[in-house]
């Protein structure tokens, strides 16, 4: 055509197919496709069929046409009653097709898992909610001996055992004691109440799944654990044992003026100590109750001849006195001087042989013999305008104290002359100026005082150990025991009867009251800085003495001792009045202070009240029981140098005893 120009492309890409004819319309039938495309494309109605591929290379086809290859057309699955079975994913035999009708079964088998999964997630649930209700707490349904500690935490527990227990283990044991009997009470023997151990045995923390079902169900019945101290106990046995002991009498002859007096010897009994420790013990674990303790003879081993033998060598001894002679010189012994100072004692082979003073006596007669400007002198200090000045010590001569004695007491034994030379010669001091020279004895380093009552007989006891311990010297490195220097205390020393605490019990002893000097003594070496070796504290506080800081002294066994652990000498020098006693310490200081810091008071336990009937009683007072801690801090330059280890005194309750028909 000459009017037509260059053919552009259409943008629809049907647009170049010619659209068929209608016999009714010239207009093409748009039916929801393209324009220019036609249902016959995709086949007739009932049935497409496969077109042949159109392309510029297909047999019969149009050259240049645009149209894509038909696709082959799809084809149905295959059943059962027409197709075999194709064996899928490696199957070897002809496998059935899922049924939609058998629904029940599936449905049963999906129901079935998650049933199980409920009942675990509930049991678990079942568990775990209790059990953290109940961790960190006692298991419910705990009880012990009735208190219920159930659901308590373990302080909470342990304030209610303390509380509502305590006074149910407080029964006391009674002791027989051959015709005696007397009540130990809990405290005593040192009974307390396990609270640690007792909560120890209940299930605790996160409890198990049987715990939970205990704790829910049923009851966790405990048995309360207690605990004996065995060495209070053993004091107290003590305390029981100074009452009932009536040891073998050993023969003995004395002087009453010049009278020879005998005491015959007589068997005695002696309480079974540690078989009565024992005894209590298990009385007072099984919840109280009555034992009876054992008492075993005891035998003297001095025979009634033996006594009076000796009583015929006395009467013989003072029936006229004894003439000492050295040279010219010479000096009498009196009847009455002989008395005061000979005694005859038991021997290990039970006889009675003569002991004589001989010191005592030639302190009063060894004038007559030697100079006195002769005589030898011990070293000591005296205190001069409070300052310590040395006496220096003195070889000289004098009588030999050995020689005198065998001599002596040979005559009062097997008779023979009365007139008895002496033997001098060179007679060293005791105590040599060596000895305590250059010691650094020079300025006071502890000192200490304590207060009594007058004129009772344990002032004599007191006093008489300050006496015996004025001027002693304890060297660099040495360590003091009074028991050691002291020795047993005994009425011929010069003690006396007097009441003191044994074990609990105030009962008379030789001595008694002593231990006042000894609580004086270790204030001064506390306050001295000096080593602590061993010491015991009352078993009761008393007011008159510092808390913490007390002594029980009781020999031989109950001691104090402290060492010298500087290297300075350290002089003792004791004083007393009436009404108080002083031990003070001087040496070389170490130390700017030393300071005791005490804690608060603490666990206090209430006393009990009782009456007794015994013809022996001595009234108390009642003192209430506590804890008390007490650290020494030493101090130089001004700082602390050295702390000691805390000391812990547990005071127990003093009963306050009133004596029955004394109005005390």
């Amino acid at each position: 055509m000459r009017n037509a120009g260059p053919i552009e492309s259409p943008t629809d890409p049907f647009a170049s197919v010619p659209l068929p004819s209608s016999s009714v319309s010239k207009k093409p039938r748009i039916e929801g496709l393209p324009p220019g495309v036609s249902r016959d494309i995709f086949g007739p109605p009932d049935r497409q069929e496969p077109r042949p591929a159109q392309g510029p290379s297909a047999p019969g086809g149009p050259s240049g046409s645009a149209l894509p290859p038909v696709a082959p057309p799809a084809q149905p699955w295959p059943m059962k009653d027409k197709e075999p079975s194709v064996p899928m994913f490696g199957a070897t035999g002809p496998s059935d097709p899922p049924s939609f009708g058998d629904t029940e079964p599936h449905r049963r088998s999906r129901l079935l898992p998650g049933l199980a999964l409920f009942v675990v997630v509930l049991a678990a649930l079942a568990y775990v909610v209790p059990a953290v209700l109940m961790s960190g707490s006692v298991l419910r349904g705990t009880r012990v001996a009735g208190v219920d500690i159930g659901g308590l935490t373990v302080t909470q527990a342990a304030e209610k055992l303390r509380a509502e227990l305590g006074t149910k283990l407080s029964r006391p044991v009674v002791v027989d004691i051959g015709a005696q009997k007397d009540t130990v009470q809990p405290d005593e023997a040192g009974l307390e109440l396990d609270v640690v151990g007792t909560i120890g045995q209940a299930p605790s923390g996160f409890p198990s799944p049987r715990e939970v079902w205990q704790g829910l169900t049923g009851t966790t019945e405990l048995q309360p654990k207690v605990t004996l101290d065995s060495s209070q106990l053993a004091r107290t046995v003590e305390g029981l044992a100074e009452s009932v002991d009536k040891p073998a009498v050993e023969g003995r002859v004395t002087f009453s003026g010049l009278r020879p007096k005998a005491r015959e010897p007589a068997d005695g009994v002696l309480l079974d100590r540690d078989d009565a420790v024992q005894r209590i013990s298990d009385a007072f674990l099984r919840g109280g109750g009555t034992v009876v303790l054992a008492l075993r003879p005891a035998e003297p081993v001095t025979t009634a001849e033996a006594v009076q033998d000796a009583l015929t060598k006395a009467r013989r001894a003072v029936a006229s006195p004894i003439t000492l002679t050295s040279g010219d010189k010479q000096a009498q012994i009196s009847p009455a001087m002989i008395a005061a100072n000979l005694a005859y004692v038991p021997d290990t082979d039970g006889k009675l042989v003569p002991e004589f003073d001989a010191k005592a006596v030639l302190a009063g007669v060894e004038s007559k013999l030697v100079d006195a400007a002769q005589q030898p002198r011990d070293a000591t200090y005296q205190i001069v305008n409070d300052k310590p000045i040395l006496v220096p010590s003195r070889t000289g001569r004098g009588v030999n104290e050995k020689l005198l004695v065998a001599d002596l007491e040979k005559v009062f034994d097997e008779g023979g002359s009365r007139t008895v030379p002496v033997r001098l010669g060179v007679v060293a001091p005791t105590v040599t100026t060596k000895q305590v020279q250059g010691l650094g004895i020079k300025e006071k380093v502890g000192s200490f005082t304590t207060s009594f009552d007058c004129c009772q007989p344990r002032v004599k006891n007191i006093q008489r150990m300050a006496q015996q311990l004025d001027g002693y010297v304890v060297k660099p490195g040495e360590t003091f025991s009074i028991n050691e220097v002291v020795g047993e205390r005994t009425v011929e020393d010069g003690y006396v009867e007097a009441g003191q605490i044994v074990g609990g019990r105030m009962v008379n002893i030789v001595g008694g009251g002593v231990s006042q000097f000894a609580t004086t003594m270790y204030n001064a070496a506390f306050f001295g800085g000096f080593e602590d070796v061993e010491h015991q504290p009352m078993d009761y506080y008393a007011q008159r003495y510092p808390a913490g800081r007390d002594v029980a002294l009781l020999y031989p066994d109950t001691d104090l001792k402290w060492r010298n652990d500087s290297d300075f000498g350290v002089l003792i020098k004791t004083a007393f009045t009436d009404t108080s006693v002083s031990v003070t310490l001087w040496s070389t200081k170490r130390y700017d202070n030393v300071e005791a810091v005490e804690s608060e008071r603490r666990n206090f336990t209430p006393f009990r009240q009782e009456v007794s009937s015994a013809p022996d009683c001595l009234p108390t007072v009642g003192e209430r029981g506590f804890t008390i801690d007490v650290t020494r801090v030493f101090h130089k330059d001004g700082k602390v140098v050295k702390k000691d280890k805390k000391l812990t005194t547990k005071y127990r309750p003093q009963a306050q005893i009133t004596c029955a028909g004394t109005g005390q």
